[in-house]
Parts: C-alpha cells; sequence; structure tokens
C-alpha cells in the first residue's frame, strides 16, 4: 500500500501481511527488513481480552529494528488490507496495538481507499529552548519560530515537533542521533520540524526517524500529535499537512480534533497483492 498517497508511488509505502497468527517474531523482522520499508505490519487475530472490548483484529507493527507500539500510516493501510480481504466497503473496525484499541473508518469510492484513524488522547511532555533545537536540527537560531514552542507530544509514539519559520529552514533541517541524545531523550523519537501557516491552516512538515536512520514521507502518529498541540496553544482544531515533498513522495494528511482525541485521515492506494512464503 501507498497512504497517504493521491497516486501510487507517492505517500508512504506499507507492506502488509494478513494471515499472521502463528508467526514467529523473529519472522516478522526478518521480513520488515526485507521490504526496507519504514513499517510492516502483520494482521493476527486480537487477544482474547481485546476481542471483548470490540478488536476486531491485532495489527502488530515493524520497523527494520522492531515492533513499535503504534503508528498512523500502518493504522490506515492495514485496515484497508483488511476491508480489501473481507469485501467491506465502507467499514469502521477496532484494532488492537500495543497503546490499546483504535476505531479506523475505511470506505470505498470506485478504486479509491480513504481511510482515518482515531488516536489516543495526546500526552504532553517536555519543552525545548530554541537552542537546543536548532542544534539538534542543524539550523542557526533565527530559522526557528520562536513563536511557538518546540515541545515532546505523543498519541503513541512521541514526536518532538519543532516550529520552523519558512519552507528554506525546513529545506536545511538535518537532525542527528547525537543531537537528540545530547537532549536526554530516546532514540525512538520522530523529529518533526513544520511550517505553519495560520491564515491557511496548512503545514509542511518532515519527520525523521533517527533511530533508523531516515526521512519518512508521511507520519500520521506525528500529525496526531501536531494537531493537538495547535489546538493547545492556538485553538486551531484542523489542518492540512504536506510532507514528503523533499523526498519526492508527497503525501496529504488531514488531521483533526474529534471528541478531544485526534483523528488522521487520508487516501491509501493499493500496489499489489501477492501470497507471501515465510518459513515456519
Amino acid at each position: 500500500m501507498d497512504v497517504f498517497a493521491e497516486e501510487p508511488f507517492a505517500g508512504n509505502g506499507l507492506a502488509v501481511v494478513l494471515g499472521a497468527d502463528g508467526v514467529a517474531d523473529e519472522t516478522m523482522l526478518a521480513y520488515a527488513r526485507e521490504t526496507g520499508l519504514s513499517e510492516t505490519t502483520f494482521v493476527q487475530t486480537a487477544s482474547p481480552k481485546a476481542a471483548e472490548g470490540g478488536a476486531d483484529y491485532r495489527n502488530r507493527i515493524w520497523t527494520i529494528s522492531g515492533e513499535i507500539p503504534f503508528a498512523g500510516h500502518p493504522s490506515l493501510g492495514t485496515a484497508v488490507a483488511v476491508a480489501i480481504e473481507r469485501g467491506e466497503n465502507e467499514v469502521t473496525y477496532t484494532q488492537e496495538t500495543g497503546v490499546g484499541l483504535q476505531q479506523v473508518d475505511v470506505s470505498r469510492d470506485g478504486d479509491a481507499w480513504q481511510a482515518s484513524v482515531h488516536q489516543e488522547p495526546a500526552e504532553f511532555g517536555d519543552v525545548f529552548t530554541v537552542a537546543q533545537v536548532s542544534r539538534l536540527l542543524g539550523i542557526p537560531e533565527d530559522l526557528v519560530d520562536a513563536r511557538y514552542s518546540s515541545q515532546l507530544v505523543s498519541t503513541g509514539l512521541p514526536a518532538l515537533l519543532i516550529p520552523v519559520k519558512d519552507l528554506d529552514a525546513l529545506a536545511a533541517c538535518d537532525p542527528s542521533a547525537e543531537g537528540l541524545a545530547a537532549l536526554g531523550l530516546d532514540l525512538v523519537i520522530n523529529v518533526y520540524p513544520f511550517v505553519f501557516d495560520v491564515p491557511s491552516r496548512s503545514v509542511r512538515s518532515r519527520c525523521f526517524a533517527l533511530d533508523l536512520g531516515f526521512e519518512d514521507p508521511a507520519t500520521g502518529s506525528a500529525a496526531g500529535p501536531l494537531v493537538a498541540y495547535l489546538q493547545d496553544i492556538l485553538d486551531v482544531d484542523r489542518v492540512t499537512i504536506e510532507q514528503g515533498v523533499e523526498m519526492g513522495r508527497r503525501s496529504v494528511i488531514d488531521a483533526r480534533m474529534d471528541a478531544g482525541r485526534p483523528r488522521v485521515s487520508g487516501p491509501v492506494v493499493v500496489v499489489m497483492d501477492g501470497e507471501l512464503a515465510l518459513p515456519g
């Protein structure tokens, strides 16, 4: 799948493995490394406790370094893959992930799929100074937008939200794992510089997964925290986010607040399907 993509080979790629009950953890990790994508998911039967809470399936989300508790684009893409397998064109699923249960809406219009996930309530963490985040991003202090705070926010996977002044500043960002460690933060954090245009309620962003050593073209798990942050500081409850432009993989993400929690939505494109031979 390509998620948050309006056409194939844009947005964020995702491999979804259906019918993955009994697949060993080491096999999941090996296949995630085989794909080389930012995330690969494995759909399993929901655990008994989650099933009692209404879960339709368990979504195991893996990067090339290990399993993570939650991510945005894997939630959307996996739900579309499940809908295709089950022959359902408009449905709401409850998925089980490492952070609990989330509702994911799926709809189809011809060959076009849309999905949205209702994320966990945002948790607001530490605030960092302009000097600290400019060193992390490798840009001069005057390119950081000091009108707004740089803050750690999470709906399941932490994102360090850093406002920068303009698109040139965004293009200049070159963060390092050493810079993140210097802030005393775990490397499993999305570094998320962004430019916010207040009149249009639009955002351009980039996302760096420094623990994995690459830039992410579309990051739903950072888009949710961002809209919660913007509501907190500016009372803005909905934004349209463009990401991946600098990588040549433009993505479009709609993020809004819904009953006190972020909801992240976007288009999903099916690129290929087939049968996967896994050991065991």
